[in-house]
């Protein structure tokens, strides 16, 4: 798209970076911080959230995955709206099927996922009005650094070492294998490429399977 400008968070490492790299062939200009004097999609992916049983889970602690991941996404929309809103925008946030099936050992993840879909619909409803489209994505099991920890904790409650889980993992959750950051970064392309305009408020999902109900 000629002259056009993205900005991806969370691109140091795993999703973000591959979605930033795969932007590369649709934007003119990939900015983290700084602008170009226009945004035309928004795609913030940046915020790990601790894996902690419900139980466990400090204060402090809720806190400070809703500050990064959730109220992050929220300061960054609104900072941005104004620009969005004259270049007719897309906006794209980074959820997780888990906002579909939060469990005590991950109770924070999955709850503030599930906040992530709503605050989209929310910006979505908004940028009716505005001309801005907004989604969320809910990837499933990929394997960047953050599920190699997420393993690492799940592993001994199972019983297995790390490397044992690592395998097992996607016959436990009924997929045939993990996804591949690659390939939820051409979801995001997609979400913010013309071909997408009409979809607003959406949820796609992309995880080999494993959440298994309609």
């Amino acid at each position: 798209m000629r002259n056009s400008v993205a900005i991806v968070t969370g691109a140091s490492q795993g999703i973000g970076h591959s979605t930033a790299i795969r932007l590369a062939r649709d934007f003119s200009s990939i900015v983290l911080v700084a602008t170009f004097g226009r945004i035309d999609g928004l795609l913030n992916i940046a915020g790990a959230v601790p894996q902690i049983d419900l139980l466990e889970m400090t204060d402090a602690q809720w806190e400070s995955g809703l500050a990064l991941k959730l109220h992050g996404a929220r300061r960054l929309m609104i900072a941005a709206w104004p620009a969005l809103k004259e270049a007719r925008g897309s906006v794209v946030l980074m959820s997780g099927n888990s906002a579909l099936f939060p469990k005590a050992p991950y109770a924070a993840v999955g709850t503030i996922n599930a906040a992530i879909v709503a605050l989209a619909k929310a910006f979505a409803d908004r940028g009716i009005t505005d001309g801005i489209q907004v989604n969320s994505v809910l990837p499933g099991p990929v394997m960047p650094g953050r599920r190699r920890s997420y393993l690492a904790h799940w592993a001994p409650l199972h019983s297995m070492t790390a490397e044992e889980a690592t395998s097992k993992f996607p016959q436990e959750v009924g997929i045939a294998r993990y996804g591949e950051p690659e390939e939820i970064a051409e979801l995001m392309a997609f979400l913010v490429s013309p071909g997408a305009r009409w979809m607003t408020g959406s949820t796609p999902r992309m995880d080999g399977g494993e959440v298994k109900s309609i």
